[in-house]
Order: C-alpha cells, then structure tokens, then sequence
C-alpha cells in the first residue's frame, strides 16, 4: 500500500502518558500502567488499528521522547516511515524580496564541526549464539531438518512481547478439546519462555479445566478475584499477590484461573465490565493469557473474550460434527465485524488425530486449509483423554507436535 494512502495516527507522549489521534480526528489519552513503557502502549494501539484494517497504518510520535515516524502492518511487524516532507521554503529570500546580509567574515567557531570519525567495526557479534557443537557434529554430522525444525519452534513459541498477548480457544461444540488445547499450549508456553502464562477458564456452564489441573494451596475460583480486582491493580500491589486466587501448576509452571463447575451457570455469569476488569488485572500480572471457552457464544463474557484477543485457536476432533462446528463458528466470526474477520482468517485450527484411524484427521486438515492461517495436528495419546494434563505424560511425538501447534499459535501474536 502506498504510504499516501496509508491511514496516519499521530501521538504527543508526555512522560508515562500520550494523547493519541485517530484518523478521523478523535483524541484519545493512554496511559501506561507501572512496569510498561508508554511507548509500548502505542505501538500496541496502532497494532491493533493494522489488525483491524487488515491494512498498514502510520504512526507519527512526538513529545518527550523525541520524534518518530513508524510504519505498523497488520502482522504486528514494525518498519521506520519516511517523515512527512517539508512545506515549501517561503522565507523572503524565495519570493524576490531583498534580505540583508552580514557582510563576509570568519565563520564563527560553532558553525565549524570535526569531521565524521570512519566507521570502526563492532567487538560484540550481533548474531545468535551458535548451538553447542556435539561429537558428531565435529565429525561432519550436523542436526537433522527435523532437529532444526524443533528448535526453531522452541524458540518461537518461547519469545516475550512487549505486552500481554492473549490468545481463546474456542468451538461451539462440547468435548471437542477446548480444555485439554488450553493446558498444552499454557504449558508449552510457560515450559520453553519461562513462566508468566495463564490458563483461564472463561466459562459459564460447568468449565472443566480445574478438574484436569493441579489444586493450588487457595480454593479459590474467578469469583473470588473479581472482588479483590481493584486491590490488585493498586500501585502498592505486590507481584505474588495474585498467587492467592490462582492454581499453579508446578510441573508445567503456568497458572489455572478457575470457574467453578458446581455451580449453575445462573450463578457465575460474568457482564462486560466484570470481564474487561478481570482482563486488566491479568494483563498486570501476566505475559501470555489462554482462555478456555464455553460453548454459548452468545454470553457478554464469551464476546469479550474474542474482542481481547490477539489470537483464536480452534480445537477440533477428527469427527465430522466436531470439524463443522469449528467452521460454522469461524463463518459466523466472519460476519460479526472486521476485527473478528481478521482473526478468523488468521485462526489456528488443530485436529487431534482418532484412536482408531489416525487417518480421519486427513479429510478435515484439507478441508480447513486455505481457510486460516495454519492447520496443526496431534497424534491421539492415551495421556489426553483423562486424568491430569501434563505435558511430561505425552508421548514424545505428542509433545512435539504440542510444541508446534504453540509455535504456530505464537507467530501470530
């Protein structure tokens, strides 16, 4: 797209807070919370102006911290912009108008600067660190493709943002694999990029993933943190504090928020606003965020979920109702708005292979592909249909396709 045409926002950033511009001239003020940078905050705001466009969009900074000019796509990427020109010289001088002028003399001394020092090499090599050498990599035999594959997915689905990343899993059908998708991704993610994810049950009808994870030493549900909301995002809050009303889950090393499955969902439905405060407080406390849906689409909670996201997974069996409900949500998505559009079209799809026929799994990949961004599968694994969901359970070719899936998921985060 030419940068013409390229819908332009500008901000003026005042120590921890910016006014920002939209196109269509509406002002909005951002302020960054304690440990973000406003900068940060900014370029996540126009981030999300690219996804929702599906287009590039400019941003022109000024302010206390100098001026830029940024070019923002809609995968997130961020590029330096071209200034806007300078207007025409319209000094005297331009116009055939007499200037005065100091008569010639010696140049005052600041007006003289030293010439520019050549360019000197770098001591610090900016590559990567290279992999450790094994014995028979010294001897000619390098890693496989397969182990080059590995890694790098290891290491995409191990990188930190710049802010709190959040990602649904979502069907509308039961028993598709919401919550087990949710379990494996958290912990694929805290496992390879060192904590700070959160597993949150995001469901009003009986959520089953408190069942399928580790206790933590509070009885606690998502009912008891709205409460304690405010306190939490208080400037005197302490980092551990949130301990209190989360389960974590020492092997895997990520954090289960729980809804609580004895109760009816009259009892624990959650509005809008409940939602979005729930959503500051682990955007606080949190680097990645995974919800585990319910299946009423309909619910304020359910809504707002998608709104927050940057990413949608969508789990389903190698079973034809469990295939058509994944696609007939993802048309819906399609229709809702253009936000929800773009995560449609960029969705994850991951089809979990049957006990009997791992070869089911092949008519819906291609069904899907083309359809979304990426169409991951996992091989069946007695590990996933009970019991406690634990990544160091899985097969090794379970736990590798797991760690795929998440670097899929990642790389549109």
């Amino acid at each position: 797209m030419s940068l013409d045409t390229t819908p332009r926002m500008f901000a003026t950033v005042t120590g921890v807070t910016a006014t920002y511009r939209h196109p269509d001239g509406h002002l909005e003020e951002l302020v960054a919370t304690p440990g973000d940078d406003i900068r940060q905050v900014l370029l996540q705001r126009a981030a999300f102006e690219a996804q929702s466009s599906g287009a590039p969009v400019e941003l022109h900074t000024d302010g206390d911290r100098g001026e830029h000019h940024l070019l923002i796509d809609a995968d997130g990427t961020v590029e330096p912009a071209e200034p806007p020109e300078d207007p025409p010289d319209t000094s005297p001088s331009q116009q055939g108008k007499e200037v005065k002028t100091e008569a010639p003399g010696p140049s005052p001394l600041r007006n003289h600067r030293a010439p520019e020092p050549p360019p000197r090499p770098s001591f610090i090599d900016p590559s990567p660190a290279s992999p450790r050498i094994g014995f028979f990599t010294r001897l000619g035999f390098g890693p496989s493709q397969a182990e080059l594959d590995r890694r790098d997915d290891e290491r995409t689905a191990s990188q930190h943002w710049a802010g709190c990343r959040t990602l649904a899993v979502v069907n509308g059908k039961g028993g598709v694999g919401k919550t087990m998708t949710t379990a494996m991704l958290a912990a694929v993610f805290a496992r390879h990029g060192g904590g700070n994810v959160l597993a949150w049950d995001n469901n009003d009808t009986r959520g089953t993933l408190g069942w399928r994870t580790e206790t933590g030493r509070y009885d606690t549900t998502i009912k008891d943190l709205l409460p304690a909301a405010p306190a939490l995002l208080s400037t005197v809050a302490g980092v551990a504090e949130i301990a209190r009303f989360v389960h974590h889950q020492p092997d895997d090393r990520y954090d289960v928020l729980r809804s609580n499955p004895e109760l009816l969902a009259t009892h624990q439905r959650i509005a809008a606003e409940e939602f979005d405060l729930l959503m500051q407080v682990a955007a606080r406390y949190y680097r990645v965020v995974i919800f585990d849906s319910g299946n009423d689409e309909s619910t304020e909670r359910w809504l707002r979920m998608v709104d927050n996201s940057y990413q949608l997974v969508v789990p389903t069996l190698a079973a034809p109702e469990s295939a058509e409900s994944a696609a007939l949500l993802l048309d819906a998505l399609r229709e809702r708005d253009q936000r929800s559009r773009f995560l449609a079209d960029h969705a994850v799809v991951i089809v979990t292979e049957a006990e009997s026929s791992p070869r089911a799994a092949d008519r819906i990949v291609q069904g899907f592909e083309g359809t979304v961004r990426a169409v991951t599968r996992i091989p069946f694994d007695p590990a996933l249909k009970s019991g406690p969901l634990r990544l160091d359970n899985l097969r090794p070719a379970t736990k590798r396709a797991w760690i795929r899936a998440a670097a899929a998921a990642a790389q549109g985060l």
